[in-house]
């Protein structure tokens, strides 16, 4: 995405399984390799996570 992910929009490196096609790959986005988890972020499972996720979407939209 060059002009990068609007808040909201899949990115479109995803796989059907959430995985990332940019892991470790050089053209992966600073920001995407700055974003690190944590326990808060992580929680005690996948639903949590994506829920933190949506609300790290939410408060970034223009």
């Amino acid at each position: 995405m060059p002009d990068g992910k609007p808040a909201g929009v899949r990115c479109i490196h995803l796989t059907e399984a959430n995985q990332c096609l940019l892991f470790r790959h050089p053209d992966r986005p600073q920001f995407c390799i700055d974003l690190q988890p944590s326990a808060d972020m992580c929680g005690n499972d996948r639903e949590h996570a994506l829920n933190y996720l949506a609300s790290l979407e939410e408060l970034t939209k223009g």
